[in-house]
């Protein structure tokens, strides 16, 4: 169920969370639910494929207290005891995650997280390892995109060629998909490279100043440094691993995928001097894992590893695929819950619409 009926979303999940069906009835389990930060006061959206990922601060908080009222929230760090079999999981236990590493994570969602007294799983690149400002090549990318007058364009350098229409919204949505799987073959430097190349015949700019004050659009593009994520970490959160520079895993070759994951987690482990055990797959779509992409976390040294679908209460747990609920600004409080009791999940199963990842043999366990 890729779309929400408006019948589910309208009528249906309204009713069954507001009469209190969807928390009497939950499974056990974990549902582990995943955000990508808030949207800053003052940034005004610009795109739904490029924002639509964040909430706002009041619908963080609305979550939380939804959460708080009739469900088990747990720690990362009760998460991980779990994994290593020091103890079991509370009735209706919920995660929060947070992927990406972007500066409102500090600036904007911790403030609603310490309010409400709960803890998060925030995964970062390896660019939080460091000091220079930096944003994530694929939002930065599809800015491009959509800024660029209208024209077929084509990228032909080492190892790529990408050609496409740069019309209507949707045709530079799908140019930009489709770049960014091309992409994620090649090295970060060879991306970066592209991107000059992109602003340059473009005429535009390198978009969003990432080196002064805090404005509204480099907290919602900027990257966390090694010193903001230290004060991440001072306040009680939990730091994960979401590979170097996040590519697309299943379209890199399987020693850059290694790579990615492993050199992730020594990176943040010297930057904080303490221990990552768990890593976010970048996207974490159906399409950008494999089953060798699966093996990796656990070769790495890795307690845990999350996909960013499938989530809810009562479904299936391999430890190096761990599924989580993908929120969205459209995702209503009803909705929300829907997924998190595994309500949502289920009528997938039932219509056939959900989808599986093959985990490795290896990682069935737990």
């Amino acid at each position: 169920m890729r779309i929400v009926s408006p019948f589910l979303k309208r009528v249906l999940y309204p009713a069954l969370s507001g009469t209190g069906v969807f928390r009497r009835t939950a499974a056990g389990g974990l549902a582990v639910v995943t955000y990508h930060g808030v949207l800053p006061e003052g940034y005004e959206p610009i795109d739904p494929a490029l924002d639509g990922n964040l909430v706002s601060a009041e619908t963080l908080r609305r979550h939380l207290r939804l959460l708080k009222a009739s469900y088990n929230v747990i720690s990362p760090e009760d998460v991980l005891a779990w994994r290593e079999g020091r103890r079991e999981l509370p009735r209706r236990a919920v995660l929060l995650t947070c992927d990406d590493g972007l500066l409102n994570n500090l600036t904007d969602m911790l403030s609603v997280l310490k309010q409400e007294g709960m803890r998060c799983l925030f995964f970062v690149t390896g660019a939080s390892a460091g000091e220079d400002r930096t944003m994530l090549w694929y939002e930065e990318l599809l800015q491009l995109l959509l800024q660029a007058p209208e024209r077929h364009f084509e990228i032909a350098c080492e190892l790529l060629f990408i050609r496409g229409e740069l019309g209507t919204s949707e045709q530079r949505r799908a140019f930009w998909w489709n770049s960014v799987k091309q992409l994620s073959r090649v090295s970060a430097e060879l991306r970066g490279a592209v991107l000059s190349a992109a602003r340059t015949r473009f005429g535009l700019d390198s978009g969003p100043r990432l080196d002064q004050g805090m404005p509204a659009s480099l907290r919602r593009f900027g990257l966390l440094t090694a010193t903001e994520l230290r004060q991440l970490a001072a306040a009680g959160m939990t730091i994960g691993a979401h590979t170097m520079s996040h590519p697309m895993l299943s379209e890199a070759p399987l020693e850059t995928a290694r790579a990615e994951i492993a050199d992730c987690r020594a990176k943040l482990e010297g930057a904080l001097q303490q221990r990552i055990w768990a890593l976010a797959y970048p996207f974490g779509n159906a399409e950008s894992v494999t089953p060798q992409v699966l093996a990796i976390p656990e070769q790495c040294g890795y307690e845990a590893a999350f996909l960013n679908f499938g989530g809810g209460l009562g479904a299936v747990l391999p430890p190096y695929a761990l599924p989580r609920i993908h929120v969205t600004s459209e995702m209503s409080l009803a909705e929300f819950e829907a997924h998190v009791c595994g309500f949502h999940t289920q009528l997938q199963r039932i219509s056939g619409r959900a989808v599986q990842v093959a985990a490795p043999q290896s990682a069935a366990r737990g």
